[in-house]
């Protein structure tokens, strides 16, 4: 008996054919589904397209294949077949494009079910698996997801059985005794690999989306390159843990410096909860027989209780286009099919209702050839919403960050057109005005891509942290409640004027500033999702002199805390970098606490004073 077949029962040794012998087995008008991804067994599927008569009305089913259909002398993928597909993948691509593939727009955790009640029939499975163990279960290696599912309701399962797939834990296994046909193979497990990202575009993203990713936080990162290459910016975290439909060689990093420790999960503590793997042989041998993966059905992974019970769990997907509502398209492009849903809905629903949670979209602000905007007023024609508005919460781009849950359409409208990219926002802006998103006054001064380098945490007096960062023109409800929160005298003192409220002019005037001669930044207090304006400074400059004229609100509860003066020093570090000579300050004589911050920070003070107003000149 040859050796990779020692470990077969030897009831089941008859069940042992080759690939065309198993090909012949598909009759007229069946449904074959094939296994997923890496584990696409295509020496059965080649089998299959190289029958001398093929037979009619066979139709292909899955999810994703690698390096798995036939191509023709110009590379073309050719098949004999129809082709049903839950994602459009680079082969599926040009079948969807000449019809001979249909694409299904559902969750890949539905397809279980509708494999389980027949809608979508499975007369034949094709899988691969690795070499049975002593007691005769195989595992069914880096592909569990749907095929799991496909197995259990398909009338014929033929199974590649290949020494190369790891043996990965959990809930992968599956006796050979409901195995009919096995073709034994020899060779490595197709390998997938990320082709390095040399663009700075998707570094800015990623460097945005880790920046929101706090210690102790469980992880679903999608097939994007983007979301991947986020990991890489996570070395300095702690504690992080892993539940996810996939994991790629991206993981790995982490594993290796002890990052991914799994310690804070609240579902499966410990260990790295996944449904497939797409990667190299490296990320291979790693799952090979390591207790640390869990290998589950997708359904299983994406069960709403278990995500909605996993603490702090962050989801990142990638998606095609946003328009100003917050609806998403990830399933295509250019009017064409591309991508898929994958199980990209549950995760996100299930990381809003997380403890902690953070469900992330991200997307470059533009095509590839910077001619488009991805950001649009309107989502196009032939651009289906694939994530409805009311499920987004963070949107990324390189420009920055966007929270658009429990915001109005006018709100979500000024925040996606701040991260849209420059050449594109006036344009956005009159569209969104047009469409009445937006008051007719609305305007939007800043230009330029949000600067999160200018970000400080500053620790305060009260024992409390806030985070220093420029103001942007989707503050301005929170400004308003800042002025609310403010006694009369107050306001009287800082605007001179007795006001009872802001108008949206007035409130833009103090957070939609073009960073060139006026610039303003915000003490905010709480998660990125829930900020709560507690303090706003700015300065104005006057280009004949050099000099700028300085402004602070401080919430009365946050006074006495050092807020003052941490925005004040914060602002004093930005005019420096800038070359500013010093601030001047217009303060009433009344205002002594004003006064008195206005004098801090330098030894060069010229105060001067008349009936009703002091000038506090400061020079750096």
């Amino acid at each position: 008996m040859p050796e990779t077949t020692a470990n077969f029962p030897r009831e089941h040794e008859a069940r042992i054919i080759t690939a065309e012998a198993a090909a012949r087995l598909v009759q007229h008008g069946q449904h074959v589904f094939v296994g997923t991804g890496c584990a696409t067994p295509k020496t059965l599927v080649a089998a299959l397209e190289n029958l001398a008569a093929p037979p009619d009305d066979v139709q292909l089913t899955y999810f994703l294949t690698t390096d798995a259909l036939r191509r023709d002398e110009q590379g073309r993928v050719r098949s004999k077949y129809r082709h049903e597909v839950f994602f459009v993948g680079s082969e599926a691509r040009e079948l969807v494009k000449e019809r001979q593939a249909e694409y299904v727009p559902i969750s890949l955790a539905q397809v279980p079910r509708l494999f389980a009640i027949g809608r979508l029939p499975v007369d034949v499975a094709f899988i691969q698996v690795s070499l049975p163990d002593e007691f005769g279960y195989v595992s069914l290696g880096v592909s569990v997801d749907i095929v799991a599912s496909a197995v259990e309701n398909a009338k014929l399962v033929i199974a590649e059985v290949n020494p190369a797939m790891p043996r990965t834990m959990g809930n992968s296994m599956l006796h050979v005794g409901r195995i009919h046909k096995m073709v034994v193979v020899e060779g490595p497990v197709t390998e997938y690999v990320h082709p390095p990202v040399s663009d700075e575009v998707v570094h800015r993203i990623a460097r945005y989306i880790a920046g929101i990713i706090d210690d102790g936080s469980t992880l679903q990162i999608g097939l994007g390159r983007i979301p991947n290459e986020a990991l890489k910016y996570l070395e300095d975290r702690r504690d992080l843990g892993i539940h996810s439909d996939v994991v790629t060689d991206a993981i790995i990093p982490l594993l290796e410096k002890g990052i991914l420790t799994g310690r804070e999960k609240t579902v499966e503590r410990g260990k790295v909860v996944t449904s497939f793997a797409l990667g190299t042989q490296r990320l291979y041998k790693l799952l090979d027989r390591n207790p640390l993966f869990s290998f589950e059905p997708l359904e299983s992974v994406c069960d709403p209780q278990k995500l909605a019970a996993q603490q702090k769990l962050v989801s990142v997907a990638q998606a095609f286009a946003v328009d100003l509502t917050g609806q998403v398209c990830s399933d295509q492009f250019g009017g064409e099919f591309y991508g898929g849903l994958g199980a990209q809905v549950e995760f996100l629903q299930g990381a809003a209702r997380s403890p902690g949670g953070k469900p992330i979209i991200c997307l470059r602000s533009t095509t590839d050839d910077g001619e488009t905007s991805r950001i649009r007023p309107l989502l196009l024609a032939g651009e289906g919403v694939s994530v409805a508005r009311t499920d987004v919460h963070y949107v990324v781009t390189e420009f920055g960050i966007a929270y658009l849950f429990g915001k109005s359409i006018g709100d979500r409208a000024v925040a996606l057109i701040d991260i849209a990219h420059p050449k594109f926002r006036p344009q956005l802006l009159e569209e969104a005005k047009r469409l009445g998103y937006l008051a007719p006054d609305q305007t939007l001064q800043s230009m330029r891509d949000y600067p999160v380098e200018e970000e400080r945490m500053v620790g305060l007096k009260n024992g409390k942290q806030v985070r220093l960062r420029p103001a942007r023109a989707s503050d301005a409800e929170g400004i308003r409640a800042l002025f609310h929160s403010m006694p009369a005298d107050d306001i009287f003192t800082r605007f001179f004027r007795r006001l009872r409220s802001l108008s949206n002019k007035e409130v833009q005037r103090l957070c939609n500033l073009n960073y060139e001669t006026e610039v303003a930044f915000v003490a905010v207090q709480g998660p990125r999702e829930n900020e709560h304006v507690v303090g706003q400074a700015c300065y104005f400059i006057n280009p004949s002199t050099n000099l700028a004229e300085t402004a602070f609100m401080i919430d009365p509860s946050w006074q006495g805390t050092g807020l003052g003066t941490s925005l004040q020093v914060r602002l004093t570090e930005h005019a420096k970098g800038r070359g500013l000579r010093g601030f001047v300050a217009e303060i009433l004589p009344a205002n002594a606490k004003m006064i008195a911050l206005a004098r801090k920070g330098s030894d060069k003070i010229q105060v001067e004073r008349d009936e009703d107003t002091v000038y506090v000149t400061t020079l750096f």
